[in-house]
């Protein structure tokens, strides 16, 4: 079976770990391409293909200052990530408290 393009859903865009890297660095605050391109030792061609794929599924927002372009996480479209790992809460939820219990010496 074919796999989906990376543009399809953000799914796909954060396949990639370095896209994955960037999402969390563009997190703390807005960022001109060069700084992640220095901030990740990539080729700004990279880094430009990176960050559009990003944008192209809305993880990302983009903004001209001349010649210059600036990055930033868009938290909406972060939205699909956290609705599906969501509905996981609940495992994770009952792991927690299993460890608590064992470590309180309750079994």
């Amino acid at each position: 079976m074919p796999r989906a393009a990376t543009t399809s859903d953000v799914f796909n865009a954060i396949a990639e770990s370095q896209r994955r890297d960037i999402l969390v660095y563009l997190a703390a605050r807005e960022r001109a391409v060069g700084e992640i391109v220095e901030q990740f030792s990539l080729g700004q061609p990279s880094v430009s293909k990176h960050l559009r794929v990003l944008r192209d599924v809305g993880l990302v927002h983009a903004r001209r200052d001349g010649r210059q372009m600036f990055y930033r996480t868009n938290v909406a479209g972060l939205r699909p990530l956290l609705e599906f790992t969501s509905m996981f809460e609940r495992f994770w939820r009952h792991q927690l408290l299993r460890v608590k219990s064992r470590a309180e010496g309750n079994r």
